[in-house]
């Protein structure tokens, strides 16, 4: 195997040059034409949204009925998962002695939900819990001795973690030493055991038979939640009036998070982002419209991905996280105003170091040889901002399709901290644990993780990475497939269309948005380059003429012209400012492109 390339050096300013994207391939997803066909008639879909079921594995039709109406009762029972009855009586009898409880949660959007979420279903059963969140410079993730230390002296005696704890073994052990029962909720993969807590709430731990292996942190809090509120003398329409507030905020996390929007994380979505058309909560209204989005509408699950989550997500990356908790606390209006606005300035300040570090690494990258010699890049930079270098490692894998860890060099403490993303088919923390040595800390699981480590072992750790990478991708794995619904031309496009796509939404993992493809398409103007970065074009087939962004696409503006042809593969879109439909392209390429399957 070749040495991989150092990717520390960068290249001249003066050339501003960034490897070409790698192109796509576009695969139309696989669907059985008898199961199509049986949802037509048995749940009577129209045909495109039977096809569309068929190609997302829902083949029975109870299945697809309950996929499209979801509801409250298709909730899975709270106490099927481990460890719940012991959690539920051990706070219940927490509250009724009133006892300290101390709340340990995490900076990103999830941990601070999940806190937010806990602390409302303490004062629901009649208690208070304090919070700790940590910072993410200061502290870095995970759970820290000193702050075990400091609540115990403080007279807490029980701690609940919000969506982190279940790799902290010797901090719960401590916790015990001092007399402080816990109670950990969590969705990460755990290490080869589980800490000696007093209950565990995790559907991925073992002996766990819990039907639902993919909530987030909060999705488990409300699982919580809802066994608390089954176990006290409330009325169904109450507890049901108060799970669906909570599922608001869950929604949030959710999609956040990055979870797969199936099974009970769809209901949560589903009826959560339902809920956020007439939100409540003084926190809310002002993150929606400081986010440019209006109250008076359904929001999307792009919306919460796109604008509600990354200005969560900035307080933690860029400063406090404790902000956004106060955001959904306060019942001050000038108070949360100003906390939302702080979260708005804090976004824009994440995009503008997100961009420049990025450019410097793919800079770097420029002339990087090919993945089967170099599979996996791992790009480090003194002073780059720890909040960021996740999200920084994600575009960089969009733009090159290869493992990407960037790390954050401290001179100071010696110390490097990053983020990795991964590509289909590359086990992330797997690769991680191979080099299990090297670091200080580590975790995360198959798409993304977190490291620290000495900065002089980072050579050591490119070396390592890349030849576990060489033993575990093939050429194949780097060729980013395009994965597309059908054929759906221009002309097919109208209100009724419209409405039976969003029988379908939310959207995201494991629900991907319905994408299509349109070959032969006429460039019907001249490109337009918005903020140096997007496009925006006229396209324009059988006398139908749709207008389409293309996000991040500005460089490949000057491969085209007016009236030139090219094969359009996009998603579709309400135009909720003008009106009518806006395509958002996924992909373009000459017509009559080859790549096809």
């Amino acid at each position: 195997m070749t040495a991989p390339n150092s990717v520390t050096a960068p290249s001249p300013k003066a050339s501003r040059r960034e490897p070409s994207p790698v192109p796509k391939r576009w695969v139309y997803r696989d669907c059985d034409p008898q199961v199509a066909k049986q949802l037509e008639s048995e749940v009577r879909l129209p045909r495109l949204i039977a096809v569309l079921l068929a190609q997302r594995n829902i083949a029975d039709p109870r299945q697809a009925a309950q996929f499209l109406s979801p509801d409250l009762s298709q909730l899975h029972d709270p106490f099927r998962m481990l460890g719940m009855r012991t959690a539920v009586d051990r706070l219940r009898s927490a509250i009724a002695n009133r006892e300290r409880i101390l709340i340990y949660g995490d900076y990103d959007v999830d941990g601070t939900i999940s806190v937010v979420l806990l602390q409302t279903l303490v004062r629901l059963a009649g208690g208070e819990a304090d919070f700790h969140v940590p910072h993410r410079v200061r502290e870095g993730y995970g759970m820290r001795r000193e702050v075990i230390e400091r609540a115990a002296e403080d007279g807490v005696r029980l701690v609940i973690t919000a969506d982190n704890g279940i790799r902290e073994t010797e901090v719960i052990e401590r916790a015990n030493e001092l007399g402080l029962d816990a109670i950990v909720t969590d969705h990460h993969l755990p290490s080869t055991g589980v800490p000696h807590a007093v209950a565990v709430l995790n559907p991925n731990q073992p002996g766990c038979d819990y039907p639902d292996k993919n909530l987030c942190g909060a999705g488990v809090v409300l699982k919580l939640a809802q066994a608390v509120l089954s176990d006290l003398d409330w009325h169904p329409a109450k507890r049901d009036r108060v799970l669906l507030s909570m599922l608001k905020m869950v929604a949030i996390a959710t999609v956040a998070d990055l979870v797969p929007l199936t099974g009970e994380n769809r209901i949560f979505t589903k009826l959560g982002l339902e809920g956020l058309r007439q939100p409540k909560s003084l926190g809310l209204r002002a993150l929606i419209g400081v986010s440019g989005l209006v109250t008076n509408r359904k929001l999307t699950a792009g919306d919460v991905g796109f604008r509600l989550g990354p200005r969560l997500n900035a307080a933690g990356r860029m400063d406090d996280a404790r902000a956004v908790v106060e955001l959904f606390h306060s019942a001050d209006p000038t108070h949360v105003s100003g906390i939302a606005e702080k979260l708005d300035r804090l976004n824009s300040e994440r995009q503008r170091t997100e961009d420049a570090i990025a450019h410097d690494i793919l800079e770097r990258c420029v002339g990087l040889p090919p993945p089967e010699e170099t599979p996996m890049i791992v790009a480090e930079g003194e002073g780059w901002h720890q909040g960021v270098v996740g999200i920084v490692a994600s575009r960089v894998v969009e733009r090159l399709h290869r493992p990407t860890l960037v790390l954050s060099c401290d001179p100071e403490t010696g110390k490097a901290t990053g983020s990795a993303r991964s590509i289909p088919g590359f086990h992330l923390l797997e690769s991680l644990e191979s080099c299990a040595d090297i670091f200080d800390r580590f975790g995360g699981h198959r798409q993304a993780a977190g490291c620290t480590l000495p900065i002089e072992r980072i050579p050591e750790l490119r070396r390592r990475l890349n030849e576990h990478a060489c033993g575990v991708l093939v050429p194949e794995d780097f060729v980013p497939k395009l994965r597309l619904d059908a054929e759906l031309p221009f002309t097919d496009i109208n209100h009724r269309t419209m409405e039976q796509l969003a029988r379908l939404a939310p959207h995201g993992i494991g629900n991907p948005q319905p994408s299509f493809s349109n070959m032969g398409v006429e460039v019907a103007a001249a490109p337009q380059v918005l903020k140096e970065k997007h496009i925006k074009l006229q396209l324009r087939h059988s006398d139908t003429t749709m207008a389409a962004v293309g996000w991040r696409m500005a460089e490949r503006a000057r491969g085209l012209a007016r009236d030139s042809a090219i094969d359009a593969a996009y998603t579709i879109h309400t135009d909720h400012f003008r009106g009518g439909w806006q395509l958002t392209l996924r992909d373009f390429r000459d017509a009559a492109g080859k790549g096809t399957d």
